[in-house]
């Protein structure tokens, strides 16, 4: 690969990180996929004088979920638009930064919390899959995170000052409404760790689409299980995302020149070359075409 072509890394901001410091040569890229429209158009920019480990210049590519000004509500992300195009911009890692409510006492709100599993209490609603439509593939998920990442971003996060839990189960409900008292008790019950509304439908399609993924959940709550602090509200909620997105910039400035440093190709490159169960052919062109991008090679 030229050493002119950008090594690029991809940031998707959830509540309240609708933006990224310190960025040069900024400019914005709006794309449409085969799955429809991205969230809005990536913001993409120079991270300084950083070069990659093999010498070319690094770049952020950022994406906000939920839209600038929130107007996509968790069900409605076009999450396959958003990890289709990161892929098509060249984004081989992606930094999700997420907004979950705490379902343990030590979970504090403001605490960071690098996630390593998933629980999915979503209920069909969004589309969790890029395989569809006449083209059948199976990708292994035990590990639903990129673990090299994952602990990259452990690092990252206790350099830049943020009380951090290292590992955690992330409970992705459906939304937009917050949990009852009922489920959110029944979610400690089964030991998850944070509940949040998004993380795992990118984790899916990441995997699928062969990008290093991992979660920074930003706790920001005590859900409405504990009876010792008031239910979950926007107001509150809002207070302290203020308080957390200085330290989500922080971490994405410590996490950037690791990932940047790691030699060769991203850790999950390479999964899906055995995934795809449909006979090559009977696979219809369109499905060909839409999927290029992302397993080309092995279509």
């Amino acid at each position: 690969m030229s050493t002119s072509t950008p090594f690029r890394i991809g940031v998707i901001g959830g509540s309240g990180l609708y933006d990224i410091d310190g960025l040069t040569d900024l400019r914005e890229e709006e794309l449409r996929t085969p799955f429809g429209s991205p969230s809005d158009s990536y913001v993409i920019g120079r991270y300084g004088d950083l070069l990659a480990y093999d010498g070319r210049p690094v770049e952020l590519v950022f994406l906000p979920r939920h839209g600038r000004g929130h107007v996509f509500n968790p069900s409605e992300v076009p999450y396959r638009a958003n990890i289709w195009g990161m892929k098509k911009l060249g984004v081989d890692w992606i930094v999700s930064i997420s907004a979950v409510g705490s379902l343990k006492e030590e979970i504090v709100p403001g605490h960071m919390v690098i996630i390593d599993q998933f629980i999915d209490r979503t209920k069909g609603v969004r589309p969790v899959t890029f395989f569809e439509g006449g083209i059948v593939g199976h990708v292994g998920f035990g590990d639903p995170v990129c673990m090299t990442l994952r602990r990259m971003l452990v690092e990252a996060s206790q350099e830049a000052g943020a009380v951090t839990h290292d590992g955690g189960t992330y409970v992705c409900m459906e939304g937009p409404q917050f949990s009852t008292r009922a489920e959110s008790h029944l979610y400690r019950s089964w030991g998850a760790h944070v509940i949040g509304m998004t993380n795992l439908t990118e984790a899916k399609l990441a995997r699928e689409a062969e990008i290093s993924y991992a979660t920074v959940a930003m706790s920001t709550d005590y859900d409405c299980w504990h009876e010792h602090h008031d239910d979950v509200t926007v107001e509150a909620v809002v207070a302290v995302i203020k308080a957390n997105v200085s330290k989500a910039r922080g971490i994405i400035k410590a996490v950037t020149p690791r990932i940047a440093a790691h030699p060769g190709p991203a850790p999950v490159t390479g999964c899906m070359q055995f995934a795809v169960m449909t006979a090559k052919d009977r696979i219809a062109a369109d499905r060909r075409e839409a999927l290029a991008p992302l397993i080309g090679r092995y279509l």
